[in-house]
């Protein structure tokens, strides 16, 4: 199977028989992940928190290229839903190997005008919620194998207008990948992150200064051209892959080099 990058053909990865959950997978990044594992012969269950139509699109586009997908429905920051989540993929399929960690909300404020439910909320979703996702990965995983991807964001470790909160949410996820990955490592499980850097995405509207961040973005950008949810998508899946048996508690920046520029 082929898939096209820049108008060139590119040889995809093998991931058939796969079981791959995508949380926060209807739509974005976490759509393009899902589909890309799709297409390349793995079995994925998407999470959604509310919007049924999305879900169901995504879901239905996941169909086009194979059988077997799920349609989990659940809050990742409540360890409740998580857990009744993992029941359903363990019901359908009998284990997991692959987690991708994608939901992610926040409140987009400057520090000023930030409150401690506003922050709590942001850590519980970004960040918090990659515990009980792990481990109830961890149970489901195949002795001696496993993929867990997380999928962070560059306020990870600069500043950016109102991302106070999100950035410090991002900041603690790519800590938590380092210390599982410590845990993990032993057991043939690999933990990673890939932090994106401006994709135009639906998220992206939500933030008041949503114009001023695109406008001459593409020309800060060494590569010419902005990430693509599919750029995402590409760097997941090969963290996912054989080729990268030896990377572990990585964080993969994929920015076009815009991040390397002062």
């Amino acid at each position: 199977m082929q898939s096209s990058v820049d108008g060139k053909m590119l040889q995809r990865l093998d991931f058939s028989n796969a079981r791959v959950f995508v949380t926060g997978g209807t739509r974005g990044i976490g759509r393009a992940i899902a589909v890309e594992f799709a297409k390349s012969g793995a079995r994925v269950a998407i999470n959604y928190l509310r919007n049924k139509r999305s879900a169901s699109e995504a879901l239905s586009e996941l169909e086009g290229f194979g059988e077997g997908h799920l349609l989990v429905k659940g809050n990742v920051a409540d360890e409740s839903k998580v857990e009744a989540m993992y029941e359903a993929i363990e019901e359908a399929w009998g284990g997991m190997d692959i987690l991708i960690s994608n939901a992610a909300s926040g409140v987009l404020k400057p520090a000023m005008e930030m409150t401690m439910k506003h922050l709590h909320w942001t850590l519980d979703i970004n960040a918090g919620a990659l515990l009980p996702l792990a481990q109830g990965a961890v149970r489901l995983m195949n002795a001696g194998w496993g993929k867990i991807v997380a999928v962070s964001s560059l306020g990870a470790t600069r500043a950016l207008p109102n991302y106070f909160a999100v950035g410090a949410s991002k900041g603690a996820l790519e800590s938590m990948i380092r210390h599982l990955m410590v845990e993990l490592a032993p057991d043939g499980i690999n933990v990673n992150a890939v932090s994106a850097g401006l994709v135009d995405t639906d998220a992206l509207t939500h933030f008041p200064n949503r114009e001023e961040m695109l406008g001459g973005a593409i020309e800060r950008t060494p590569s010419g051209r902005l990430t693509t949810p599919l750029d995402v998508a590409n760097a997941v899946m090969f963290l996912c892959s054989r080729y990268a048996a030896q990377i572990h508690g990585q964080t993969l920046i994929i920015d076009g080099g815009s991040s390397v520029l002062a």
